[in-house]
């Protein structure tokens, strides 16, 4: 049954990562491209751990991980730069 769903579920993260692509890139205002960055590598690290259980392979969750710390803390920064306009007070 998971030959089946997993590439159904990656595709439609994909739609999804490809709809954040279009706000990111239109966005109204940074506020919005800021969110749009953050879901975008949030569907990217959502793909990667459907692809390693598709391989079965764990080096994919070790990346998901790496690029989970990476979005955090490059949301931070950039929220932080927008508020306050320096990242290290």
């Amino acid at each position: 049954m998971l030959t089946y769903v997993i590439p159904l579920c990656m595709a439609v993260i994909g739609i999804a990562a490809i709809l954040n692509v279009v706000r990111l890139v239109q966005g109204p205002d940074m506020p919005d491209r800021v969110l749009a960055l953050d879901t975008l590598y949030i569907n990217a690290l959502a793909l990667i751990v459907l692809f390693g259980i598709w391989l079965a392979s764990d080096l994919f969750f070790e990346a998901a991980l790496l690029i989970a710390v990476m979005g955090f803390v490059s949301t931070v920064a950039v929220s932080k730069h927008l508020l306050h306009g320096e990242i290290i007070d």
